[in-house]
């Protein structure tokens, strides 16, 4: 127990408020990957290693089916191609992909650099998925990936074929 004269406690500070998007995070979820910054390392122009190193950066992020944690590898004003919907901006992308998310359950995404140079890249897609009746879907496709100079995602051209499998076809991508 504390006595009337001694000294306060000093008072927590205050939550770690992201520069470029004003959301509010605490320093140690965005210490974690995919939260942190862009490493140098991961900025164009790609090497080979570091190519492969951002596809896995995104990968992870999007594995985590957190749109914020997505959407923090993307600037704030990229664009997205995915099948039919054409999207503009961080916040729209991570609103679809609360909605997307809210009906395509317990999802994982697999992810092959095929090409790259300087700040695109194209990579082939796997993605698994059930609904909400336990039905399993595969989506197997191609982007194309263009980042900015502090290694954001500006833009992003998806395509894919989408299939029903049977869960027992569902497994490793």
């Amino acid at each position: 127990m504390n006595s009337p004269d001694a000294t306060p406690e000093p008072e927590e500070e205050a939550p770690f408020v992201h520069e470029e998007c004003g959301d509010t995070m605490w320093d140690a979820v965005l210490a974690q990957p995919p939260y942190a910054p862009t490493p140098p390392a991961l900025r164009p122009p790609f090497t080979a290693e570091t190519a492969q190193q951002k596809v896995r950066q995104l990968e992870d992020g999007w594995n985590t089916r957190n749109p914020k944690a997505v959407g923090l590898l993307c600037s704030l004003t990229t664009e997205w191609r995915e099948r039919a919907d054409l999207l503009t901006g961080r916040g729209a992308v991570e609103a679809f992909l609360t909605e997307k998310w809210a009906t395509e359950l317990g999802g994982r995404l697999a992810l092959e650099l095929w090409n790259f140079h300087e700040n695109r890249m194209a990579v082939r897609t796997r993605y698994e998925y059930h609904n909400a009746a336990g039905q399993w879907y595969r989506a197997d496709g191609n982007e194309l990936w263009q980042f900015d100079a502090g290694g954001l995602l500006q833009r992003r051209e998806a395509s894919s074929n989408e299939v029903a499998i049977l869960e027992t076809k569902h497994g490793p991508l």
